[in-house]
């Protein structure tokens, strides 16, 4: 890959827990591909990041990132364009975080409100290790370590960036311009509807995969959420509250007015519109599923990607910590 050096870059990363849903693609993958013919983009498997409320799945992290590698290359992410890179592959990551952990306290990484929401929604107590506290500066670690211009993030996350920022800014202030603070680049898709109506998320059971056949995809759309005050075909629906419409606004844009106004008036039942949606659906992610098969295929192929995007990261990453040791005076 030629890098172009006149191109801001850009870091984003994923943590592989399993293949990748429907609300992965439109709140993240969908947007990276567009974005890599705008920026130098480095996207990292943040499997490190795993462990800070996985622990237990650490042999699990191995399999599930070839499955995410194999899940970007079928979405179109190119190796060519783009650093596709495994996290623990590039030693730098951990070297920073420890340098930018000075640069933060306890009761700020306390105070953020993503790390309250975790704690509440994980029923943590107080079994909360320090790596899960200092998420946040592995994260900033990431960012920085590629001084990366510009992060592709949801609304949720916005908070840590504003961590890495502040990281960023200290750092600079007590031994030099080192770090640019990366800006948000906020995706329009960052909350997607799952089968059952709520946040599309592999810890709710309501996911759609990326890579489903056919037979999968029909199987996951016929008991999906719809309009529950709609109990017979005749009753007039409110596609507003329906996951199946949101569905059709994101991959048949074409067909959203007619569903809408045949849902209201009831000249189209659920299980039609239902059917309708998986035949366009299916339609989606034909490439995709092409694409992924000729990888999952060649294994060999798929090992020297891995392994040469681990090197271009590593090779960025390591010309950072020089000027960081250079800077500090000590490494």
């Amino acid at each position: 890959m030629s890098e172009n050096k006149t191109k801001k870059v850009i870091l984003s990363g994923m943590r592989p827990t399993g293949r990748l849903h429907w609300g992965n693609y439109t709140g993240a993958l969908e947007n990276w591909n567009q974005l890599q013919d705008e920026y130098n983009c480095h996207f990292m498997v943040a499997d490190w990041h795993v462990l800070t409320t996985a622990l237990d799945k650490a042999k699990e992290i191995g399999h599930n990132s070839r499955e995410m590698f194999l899940d970007w290359l079928g979405a179109g992410l190119d190796p060519e364009k783009s650093v596709l890179f495994i996290q623990s592959e590039v030693k730098e990551h951990a070297e920073l975080n420890l340098i930018m952990s000075m640069m933060i306290s306890m009761g700020r990484l306390e105070r953020n409100p993503t790390f309250k929401e975790q704690i509440r929604d994980l029923n943590m107590g107080n079994e909360i290790s320090f790596g899960h506290l200092g998420y946040p500066v592995l994260q900033a670690a990431d960012i920085l370590v590629y001084k990366a211009h510009a992060v592709p993030v949801g609304e949720d996350q916005l908070p840590h960036l504003e961590l890495t920022r502040e990281m960023a800014r200290k750092f600079n202030r007590i031994f030099g311009d080192v770090f640019p603070e990366p800006e948000p680049l906020v995706t329009k898709f960052s909350r997607f509807p799952g089968t059952d109506g709520k946040r599309m998320s592999k810890s709710l059971g309501n996911t759609i995969e990326i890579s489903a056949s056919p037979e999968e995809i029909i199987k996951k759309i016929k008991p999906a959420f719809t309009d529950p005050a709609r109990l017979r075909k005749t009753d007039p629906g409110h596609p507003e509250v329906c996951a199946i419409y949101t569905w059709y606004q994101k991959f048949l844009p074409g067909q959203v007015e007619e569903t809408a106004s045949e849902c209201r008036s009831a000249s189209r039942g659920c299980v039609d519109c239902k059917m309708k949606l998986a035949d366009g659906v299916i339609e989606h992610f034909a490439p995709l599923r092409d694409r992924r098969a000729e990888y999952e295929n060649d294994p060999k192929r798929l090992d020297e990607i891995i392994a040469a995007g681990c090197e271009k990261a590593q090779i960025e990453a390591a010309c950072t910590m020089e000027k960081v040791h250079n800077t500090m005076g000590i490494g």
